[in-house]
């Protein structure tokens, strides 16, 4: 095995792996828990809004 070839099967396994992450990604199984993930910053806002208000009615 030479180096042209090694070279090649390696951009092959880079090149599929790019393709199953991409895949994984963008699938509709995982839709619901990246949307989750991309609202937690907002939900921290929330948490954190919500106790200062309590804390100055007292």
């Amino acid at each position: 095995m030479d180096y042209g070839t090694l070279q090649g099967i390696l951009t092959i396994i880079v090149m599929l792996t790019f393709i199953g992450v991409f895949a994984w990604a963008y699938s509709s199984r995982r839709q619901k828990s990246f949307e989750e993930a991309a609202n937690l910053v907002f939900s921290d806002e929330e948490i954190s809004k919500e106790s200062k208000d309590s804390g100055e009615n007292k």
